[in-house]
């Protein structure tokens, strides 16, 4: 009977071992379950593999930006020189009409007619001068500078040739004026009264 009990006894922790959970087993032991590790490892997988396409995206993106201001950098440039070459048209249909229309007028004297001429040389000087300096810098690297800098100087010219187009529509709209009123003058010097 002793070795009944002893058999038993020495049973007893098998059998318990075999028949408690398998957390109860091994206490203290962490246990992994593995379809949640491999599930984990696939995700995080996944997730590497779209970080990556994103990041090429933002690459792209950042890429299709720098494109998009450099265009647009460009079509500054050439508002700029559209209109700088709009105002230089203004400037010899000014010259063509307008000024020979002054000096050919009786009423201004020949003293005054250097002075005119003068005054739209330097004008039509400094037209020509500005188209050079848009030459030089849209045919090579001026200076080396960037597309900006560039933009940033043709709009300065362009702001340059609205003024001058300002300026010599001031000095013809004078000079009009100028001869109107020596012409009414000579009107009223020169009629004849009825006494």
């Amino acid at each position: 009977m002793k070795t009944t009990i002893r058999k038993v006894f020495f049973a007893l922790p098998i059998t318990m071992s075999l028949l408690m959970p398998a957390g109860a087993a091994c206490q203290g032991m962490p246990v992994y379950d593995n379809t949640n590790f491999v599930s984990l490892v696939k995700t995080l997988v996944e997730s590497a593999k779209q970080t990556t396409q994103l990041l090429k995206t933002v690459e792209f993106l950042k890429q299709q930006k720098e494109n998009l201001e450099k265009v647009n950098t460009v079509v500054k440039q050439l508002k700029a020189v559209r209109e700088i070459s709009r105002n230089n048209t203004r400037l010899i249909q000014v010259m063509q009409n307008e000024l020979r229309g002054i000096l050919n007028s009786p009423y201004i004297k020949p003293n005054e007619i250097t002075r005119v001429s003068e005054s739209f040389n330097n004008i039509v000087e400094n037209s020509i001068e500005t188209m050079d300096f848009i030459d030089q810098i849209l045919s090579s690297n001026y200076l080396k500078m960037s597309d900006a800098e560039r933009a940033r100087i043709l709009k300065e010219k362009e702001e340059q040739s609205k003024e001058m187009v300002s300026e010599i529509n001031l000095k013809t709209k004078r000079y009009k004026e100028i001869i109107s009123f020596r012409k009414l003058q000579d009107k009223i010097n020169n009629r004849q009264t009825s006494f």
